[in-house]
C-alpha cells in the first residue's frame, strides 16, 4: 500500500444501505490505517454516560465539566478504552497526531486536566473503537458499505452528533441517500 491510499485522517462514512447496527448511520474518524489494518473511532454515537459520572468513576476531578458532555460510543471494539479527541497539542504522555491541528489522547492526564478546566478547549471523549484487519477495510469499501471524504474540523467539534452523518455526506458533494448499495465499480 502506497502512502497515497492511506485513508488516515479521513472521515468513513457509512453508505445508506449499511445493515451491520454497530456502524448503520455511522461516521468514523480513521485515527490510522496501514498494510495491518485500520483503526476509527465513531464519531456521532452519543451514550446516555455523563463524562462528569465517567470521571467520577474513575476517581478524577471534575468540577470544570459541565452536566450536559456526554461520552461517545467510538466503536465494539475494546468499549472500556477511552480516547479523547481534541484540537491543540499539550505534551500529552499518549498522544497520536493525526492531522496537524487534531489529535487522540489515551492517557489519564488530559483527563486531569480537563476536569479541572486546563485542558484543550475543543475536545470529546469516545470509548472503545472500531477496528480492520489487514486489507479489511479496503474490501468494504470494494463491496459499497462505506465512502470516505477529508476530515471536517466543523462537523468534530461543532456540530451536533445527531447531525454528523448528514453533514459528512454533503462532504461528498452528492445526495448519498440516492446512491444504490449495489453500485459497480470500473
Amino acid at each position: 500500500m502506497d502512502d497515497e491510499s492511506l485513508l488516515k485522517n479521513q472521515f468513513l462514512i457509512a453508505m445508506p444501505s449499511m445493515e451491520d447496527e454497530n456502524f448503520s448511520h455511522t461516521v468514523s474518524l480513521l485515527c490510522e490505517h496501514n498494510d495491518n489494518g485500520a483503526i476509527g473511532l465513531v464519531i456521532n454515537r452519543p451514550t446516555d454516560l455523563k463524562l462528569s459520572d465517567m470521571m467520577e468513576q474513575m476517581g478524577l476531578e471534575h468540577e470544570a465539566l459541565n452536566d450536559e458532555q456526554i461520552v461517545y460510543w467510538g466503536g465494539p471494539v475494546q468499549p472500556e478504552r477511552g480516547f479523547v479527541v481534541h484540537r491543540t497539542p499539550g505534551g500529552w504522555e499518549s498522544c497520536l497526531q493525526v492531522d496537524s491541528d487534531l489529535f487522540i489522547t489515551t492517557s489519564r492526564d488530559i483527563l486531569k486536566a480537563i476536569g479541572k478546566g486546563e485542558g484543550p478547549k475543543d475536545y470529546f471523549v469516545v470509548l472503545g473503537y472500531a477496528g480492520w484487519g489487514e486489507g479489511q477495510l479496503e474490501h468494504e469499501i470494494l463491496h459499497n458499505a462505506w465512502l470516505n471524504t477529508h476530515v471536517s474540523q466543523q462537523i468534530l467539534f461543532e456540530t451536533p452528533a445527531r447531525d454528523r452523518w448528514q453533514a459528512a455526506t454533503r462532504l461528498l458533494g452528492v445526495d448519498v441517500t440516492q446512491l444504490a448499495g449495489n453500485a459497480g465499480h470500473a
